[in-house]
């Protein structure tokens, strides 16, 4: 488990959420309405795109550990609520040129914009390591949220299920960029076509989830997973290296990746990269005193 909880992160800053930062930097960001199932609402979403603001610019925050309160790690969309409970405006009838001009207009933001994946745009936009600890059921949004964490972690008590079909809708949240590139797109057509409920085993198989624990066991492993991806690391240089792979992996050609690349390589060069180089020669644990509000002038790429 991770440390005790500092008083500058208090979980109750949120109504869905529980925030709550070990002194190991280990962010644990726990899905808070068990007696819903953890079920998704516009306010979940709202509070989640803040939580991932919030954890790139907390300097306390080293890597997020994302998991559910309770039995279920979120079990999709509350259904229960009155009118569109996708909190969409049925007034509305929105076209491709609305979300290219007017993306931002509070109109297409709270009435038309997909709010799962206004969630997963965020933990794509995030500085730290992300990690899904999937401890119960994770089906629709539940599943496609976790698509954007770097990795996942599954307990034998997971069910993940891209049950879009099952009730006449499409795969949202950004899934259909994510999934295929995590299983491939002819799995990820067949998890969709299919809307199959998979166990940890089978998610494990398919390659959603890189490993599969006991109730008890699933979040410290999620913990020490993270502490191993940011102990003795520059702040820096890994949240460039997770914009780096993700970006860069999407390009048409290596040459884009060489660009970025090369600015990363000198501004590092120039910062944390001299502590680390000297740590080596002295054989020492480095020191690294830079920030995710340090970024380079590039970051994220000048857009």
């Amino acid at each position: 488990m991770s440390s005790q909880t500092s008083a500058s992160t208090p979980g109750s800053a949120y109504e869905t959420l529980d925030y709550s930062v070990g002194d190991d930097g280990v962010l644990t960001l726990t899905l808070d309405r068990p007696d819903a199932l953890n079920a998704f609402t516009v306010q979940m979403a709202e509070e989640l795109v803040a939580a991932f603001e919030r954890a790139s610019s907390d300097d306390d925050v080293a890597a997020v550990v994302v998991t559910g309160r309770g039995r279920a790690f979120c079990a999709g969309m509350d259904l229960s609520v009155e009118g569109n409970v996708f909190g969409l405006d049925e007034t509305q009838r929105p076209t491709m040129d609305d979300l290219q001009d007017r993306l931002d207009d509070p109109e297409v933001l709270d009435g038309v914009r997909d709010t799962g994946g206004r969630v997963t745009l965020a933990i794509y936009a995030c500085t730290k390591p992300v990690i899904g600890a999937i401890n119960g059921a994770a089906v629709g949004i539940g599943a496609t949220m976790t698509l954007a964490m770097d990795v996942r972690l599954a307990s034998t008590k997971a069910r993940i299920g891209f049950v879009f079909g099952k009730i006449g809708i499409v795969p949202e949240a950004c899934s259909t960029w994510f999934l295929p590139r995590i299983v491939g797109i002819s799995r990820a057509l067949e998890l969709v076509y299919s809307a199959d409920i998979l166990d940890g085993d089978a998610a494990h198989e398919v390659g959603l989830v890189r490993s599969v624990h006991e109730p008890d066991d699933l979040l410290p492993a999620a913990q020490a997973l993270a502490r191993k991806f940011t102990a003795n690391r520059s702040p820096v240089a890994t949240a460039l290296a997770r914009q780096m792979m993700y970006r860069n992996s999407a390009q048409p050609h290596p040459i884009e990746a060489h660009r970025v690349d090369s600015l990363a390589m000198f501004y590092t060069s120039v910062a944390d990269g001299k502590e680390g180089v000297a740590s080596f020669r002295e054989k020492r644990d480095p020191s690294y005193d830079s920030t995710t509000n340090d970024m380079p002038p590039f970051y994220p790429w000048q857009e």
